[in-house]
């Protein structure tokens, strides 16, 4: 038998560290090669670690929210064979601890509660399961501290959660209600820490001004959904965000201060001739805002299959790192859930950030008598630092003109 060290790989250019958001396995757990040992996060996304042996698990290399460099030993693992203990030993300046035997479960003092028992939690323990797991759980009214988990640790997986749901775990009414004097500690790290503290920057550095303009949509709504019937089978299908892409790029050819990124530090602004177009996006672990490229050079249907793209890949978690970053301006949206008007944080080092708000019929006085019309809001923020509130009430009324009126989005010249 040997000592295995599985180190943290290089997980991108210029990474030197990651944070350590979640473990996948614990001591003791027999791992196979290809398992995921754990997940990782770096200044742009999540990273799962897969174990590059088969093994048992002796030690961990870190704790939850700690910062590990480049090549440091992330997992060891006992494996038949030699393994590469010498690494081991270059590493630590010690031969590997030989892994503790666990201690057998009794009946008077279990290790944990057996898998089919759904006894509840103590009250501060926090059942292991992954954000979107969690997510899931709160859209279904459930209690993960009542859920058995089968995976390692007890984690909770989305099976256990249908398991859960499917044998009627949720308690309907009538049930006798208790005080719950319990406290959850939730620890900031991975995406929400990164969503944190890009807030704060943002906020901490960029002097923010926000116009919030009404918009008429009912022409641009007939002309969505005609193109949608005439392209349906041949055509990605088209929501607001192509249209709103194509305006953005129409206002900016003439405002191209809008179109760029401020190094406050050097005191520089950087205007870009390309149009990168970031999409605020809601994904399982947080906030994430993919960019579409050259957003000047694609059709409505380039662009709007490029959006459905990247959110995939980014709700899945498999999206890159490049596709992360570069943006130039933002685009954020509430969807259904958006209210009459909201204050977009701009993202920060750009200088501009457009907000979609909610779409709903609205009387609306034509010079004779109201009649109901399709209306939205856009709330648009601005650094005000490097945009006058002039130029960005020019930019705001310039979107609401070629909203209102799609058939310019359409026009050269």
């Amino acid at each position: 038998m040997g000592i295995f060290a599985i180190r943290l790989p290089d997980i991108g250019e210029g990474v030197a560290e990651a944070e350590l958001i979640e473990w996948h396995v614990k001591p003791g757990d027999i791992v196979k090669e290809d398992d995921i040992l754990a997940a990782v996060m770096t200044d742009k996304a999540a990273v799962e670690v897969p174990s590059a042996a088969e093994g048992k698990v002796v030690e961990l290399g870190g704790e939850i929210g700690q910062m590990l460099p480049v090549g440091s030993v992330l997992v060891r693992l006992e494996v038949d064979g030699a393994g590469n203990e010498s690494e081991v030993q270059a590493d630590t300046g010690k031969p590997a601890a030989p892994p503790a035997e666990p201690e057998p479960a009794t009946a008077e003092a279990p290790v944990k509660p057996p898998a089919a028992a759904p006894v509840p939690r103590s009250n501060g323990t926090k059942p292991l399961a992954s954000p979107s797991v969690r997510a899931r759980a709160r859209e279904e009214g459930v209690d993960l501290r009542q859920v058995p988990g089968t995976g390692p640790a007890g984690r909770i997986s989305h099976a256990d959660l249908d398991n859960w749901i499917a044998s009627g775990g949720i308690q309907q009414g009538g049930v006798i209600r208790a005080q719950n004097t319990g406290i959850e500690e939730v620890r900031v790290i991975g995406m929400r820490r990164r969503i944190a503290e890009q807030m704060a920057l943002a906020k901490q550095r960029i002097p923010h001004i926000t116009i919030v303009e009404e918009v008429e949509m009912s022409a641009l709504e007939d002309l969505r959904e005609a193109l949608n019937a005439k392209h349906a089978e041949t055509r990605p299908k088209l929501t607001l965000l192509p249209f709103l892409i194509r305006a953005i790029v129409e206002s900016v050819r003439e405002q191209p201060g809008l179109n760029a990124r401020f190094d406050d530090e050097a005191g520089v602004i950087h205007r870009h001739g390309g149009v990168h177009v970031g999409i605020a996006t809601q994904t399982p672990q947080g906030l994430s805002v993919p960019v579409v490229q050259h957003a000047e050079a694609g059709s409505l249907w380039d662009n709007a299959a490029e959006i459905a793209r990247l959110a995939e890949a980014a709700r899945e978690g498999s999206i890159k790192r490049a596709e992360l970053s570069g943006g130039t301006i933002t685009i954020t949206s509430l969807g259904p859930l958006g209210a009459i008007a909201t204050t977009p944080i701009i993202n920060y080092p750009e200088v501009a950030i457009v907000g979609i708000n909610k779409m709903q019929i609205r009387p609306v006085w034509d010079g004779q008598q109201f009649q109901p019309r399709q209306m939205m809001n856009i709330s648009c923020s601005f650094d005000h630092r490097v945009i006058d509130g002039w130029d960005a009430a020019v930019f705001v009324q310039k979107l609401k003109t070629l909203l209102e009126t799609p058939a310019m989005l359409f026009v050269e010249g």
